[in-house]
């Protein structure tokens, strides 16, 4: 890998794609030079990246000559058509989709967690579910010590899991209706403004369950690598334009408190308390956005449950940035010394 990669980024002109380029700015990641792809009816728009002007090109079979790596974040189906055709030109894909998770031959990666699994990889590296990223990153300190036997989750989930588009559904469906107006919902399926509802994804009609929760419920064993854990979800679109929140109970196999997980989690790689009993202040969507870390709090004892094996909390994290791309690049940082140990 050189130190001075060709990165390619497919779906740059998408919320994640945005957050790829800021991303790779912020933290300083060498980049020899940038191609940013979209579909056709993208192609010839301008981006800017430190002070250079790059034109954005179609998409393609053909369009991965030469590229290092590339970050994909255009959707599942393009994933699965063009990530071959990147890996064939030599490029390690790191990849937002659910394309290729669950594969047994691809590594599902958060780097605070198993950062190891990326040398496992056949040119392709998966990104796992932002819900799921928001979860793990804090639940993995406790599990180390105190191996976590069950976790209930419910998700408090914001417009930029669903993309740019229903961000901007939520900003002009609030703006109608504080105006009076009727504002037919265009990408959700239901209205946005003042409202919430489950997922936006399929339901499974014999469990019950969307495909949001079924995909943390698998992405958690298979990063955990521990087949045998526990996990019920529940995932809600709520009206916040960013950051992802998450109510989190879980069951240890030991007894634990409040204070010992307060004490996993200081200092903890990716992880902020926020946790001021005294004052009310707790992880709010407003604290995460632009936040890199998982934001933890309201961390207590589960009182129902009087073996004293169950804790309490509220996280909230940027899906477009640890739910997304952070945790991409993360990855690309990791990839020259991985490769070569």
């Amino acid at each position: 890998m050189s130190d001075d990669p060709i990165v390619a980024i497919a779906g740059v002109t998408g919320a994640v794609g945005a957050e790829f380029i800021a991303t790779m700015d912020k933290r300083g990641f060498r980049v020899g030079k940038l191609k940013a792809l979209a579909s056709a009816s993208s192609a010839g728009k301008r981006l800017t990246f430190r002070g250079q002007e790059i034109v954005v090109e179609e998409l393609t079979a053909d369009s991965f000559a030469d590229v290092d790596i590339a970050l994909f974040s255009a959707g599942s189906g393009i994933s699965r058509k063009f990530s071959p055709h990147a890996v064939r030109a030599g490029a390690v894909v790191i990849d937002n989709s659910s394309a290729f998770r669950m594969d047994g031959n691809v590594p599902l990666v958060i780097p605070e967690i198993n950062a190891n699994r990326i040398r496992d990889h056949r040119g392709i590296i998966a990104v796992p579910n932002c819900a799921a990223i928001t979860a793990l990153v804090p639940l993995w300190p406790i599990h180390k010590v105190n191996r976590i036997k069950r976790v209930i989750v419910s998700t408090y989930q914001a417009a930029s899991g669903a993309g740019t588009a229903a961000m901007e559904e939520l900003v002009e469906s609030t703006r109608a209706q504080l105006n009076g107006q009727v504002y037919p919902p265009k990408v959700m399926r239901h209205p946005y403004a003042f409202n919430l509802f489950s997922h936006d994804s399929a339901i499974d009609p014999e469990t019950g369950y969307n495909g949001e929760e079924t995909k943390v419920i698998h992405e958690a064993r298979k990063i955990f690598e521990d087949e045998k854990i526990a996990v019920g979800v529940t995932c809600v679109r709520v009206p916040v334009l960013r950051a992802h929140c998450e109510a989190i109970t879980f069951e240890c196999e030991r007894p634990i408190s409040p204070t010992q997980v307060r004490d996993f989690l200081t200092g903890a790689p990716g992880v902020r308390l926020v946790d001021d009993r005294t004052a009310n202040y707790f992880p709010m969507p407003i604290d995460a956005t632009g936040n890199d870390d998982v934001l933890v709090g309201r961390i207590r004892q589960d009182l129902s449950d009087p073996s004293g094996h169950s804790v309490s909390m509220f996280v909230a994290a940027d899906q477009l940035l640890k739910g997304a791309a952070l945790n991409a690049v993360q990855i690309a940082e990791l990839l020259p010394q991985r490769a070569m140990a």
